[in-house]
């Protein structure tokens, strides 16, 4: 009996370093170019009734229950959604808007889990095209901290950035 008991405080003291160790802070970030300036571009992540026409989550629950509040673009613009199990429950809202530059959004997940992260676009003119950047940043809790151990978050987030990356560029080079 003592040896099984030892053995399982041994394990949960190792599950306990490795999750402490794990990072308190995270970053997703991808980028792509679209073949169009910055201002073809910014209406699209500025106007938040635009989302859905470029979005991978929009696809993941088009029957979702979307609504909004404040101005009809720009800082203070709020989306609220509430969706099935693959996008969850939560609001974002435009927090700083620089034209044709940076977009930042404030991000409250309330389902599957409680989290607040800061997301953000940044729009590079290069030529004819726009480096434009998706990033989101967070603090990593322990909820978060033992995802992490099962889950690649930044493989399964930065997957979605890209084919949200890819869905813009399209909507911008129509």
């Amino acid at each position: 009996m003592i040896p099984i008991f030892l053995a399982l405080a041994f394990i949960a003291i190792i599950l306990i370093v490795v999750v402490a160790g794990q990072p308190c802070e995270f970053t997703v970030s991808r980028s792509a170019k679209i073949s169009v300036p910055p201002e073809k571009i910014f209406p699209y992540v500025n106007d938040l009734h635009q989302w859905n026409n470029w979005s991978p989550w929009a696809k993941l629950d088009p029957n979702a229950k979307i609504t909004f509040s404040g101005p009809d673009a720009g800082v203070g613009e709020a989306m609220r959604w509430e969706g099935n199990s693959k996008i969850g429950v939560g609001r974002m809202t435009i927090i700083d808007s620089q034209p044709n530059n940076v977009i930042r959004l404030r991000l409250d997940f309330e389902k599957p889990m409680l989290a607040t992260n800061t997301a953000e676009f940044s729009f590079l003119p290069d030529n004819r095209q726009t480096l434009v950047t998706w990033a989101m940043r967070g603090k990593n809790n322990l909820g978060g901290k033992i995802f992490g151990l099962a889950f690649n978050f930044d493989k399964m987030v930065g997957d979605k950035y890209e084919e949200g990356l890819a869905n813009l560029k399209a909507v911008a080079e129509k």
